[in-house]
């Protein structure tokens, strides 16, 4: 059997899951929704979750005889109606199974989940579990491009995977100076990824390597070592 070819302006738009908006301030978002596995697999972690609370909280209240079954009941419903609004408002739109395999909830234009939407998804759990163990949800999701089920539909939210934390070295302490040339960007990043390493090398290593940029410091050794970290620290911003 012979496979046509996809033609190439249209596999980006099949291959490519990212969901773009343009914010009212001129500010360009590109959100990754989450597939239906991941979340899942972050609702199954909630569910272990939630059982694991429930059945210590049975063991406590049981003592408490017609009134702990009473106040079992009560947390019961608690729980699975409120568990996951709560850590969505309070918990950056995460609760501890998303946040864990790294994904949140958000509005449809990228803002923070808000109350009314949070609850409304997920008071539509029960629209979604149709006709049974989440039927009609993981349907929604297989077939919706950013993969929304009913809950999200309804109340104008997506799961995303949360954007990863770039963290960057502390640069070292030394008087800001502005580079007495033009710099191009490769030229820049070196600079300061020199500035960003300096603690992990020997002062013989950062004075060898300075002394390489003699023409841009007009100075050598422990003074060329220091000029090299103001000029990283001017780049990265600091005036």
């Amino acid at each position: 059997m012979t496979l046509l070819p996809v033609p190439a302006s249209l596999a980006p738009e099949m291959l490519d899951t990212r969901h773009a908006i343009a914010t009212p301030e001129g500010v360009d978002l590109t959100l990754t929704p989450a597939g239906a596995v991941p979340r899942a697999s972050a609702f199954c972690i909630d569910l272990l979750i939630r059982g694991t609370a429930l059945g210590l909280i049975a063991t406590l209240l049981g003592m408490l005889g017609a009134l702990g079954q009473g106040l079992f009941l009560l947390l019961v419903f608690l729980l699975e109606w409120f568990y996951p609004v709560a850590f969505e408002l309070l918990n950056k739109g995460a609760t501890p199974g998303k946040r864990a395999l790294g994904m949140r909830v958000v509005e449809s234009d990228g803002r923070p989940v808000g109350f009314a939407a949070s609850v409304i998804r997920n008071l539509l759990r029960t629209a979604d579990f149709l006709p049974f163990l989440f039927g009609f949800g993981l349907l929604f999701m297989l077939f919706h491009p950013r993969f929304q089920r009913l809950g999200d539909l309804a109340a104008g939210t997506l799961v995303v995977w949360t954007p990863a934390v770039i963290k960057t070295a502390a640069l070292p302490m030394a008087p800001v100076t502005a580079p007495g040339m033009k710099l191009r960007l490769h030229e820049q990043k070196a600079l300061i990824a020199f500035a960003e390493r300096s603690a992990r090398l020997s002062p013989s290593r950062q004075e060898e390597l300075a002394d390489i940029l003699e023409p841009l410091t007009q100075a050598r050794a422990e003074k060329g070592v220091s000029k090299l970290q103001g000029m990283a620290r001017w780049l990265a911003g600091e005036r």
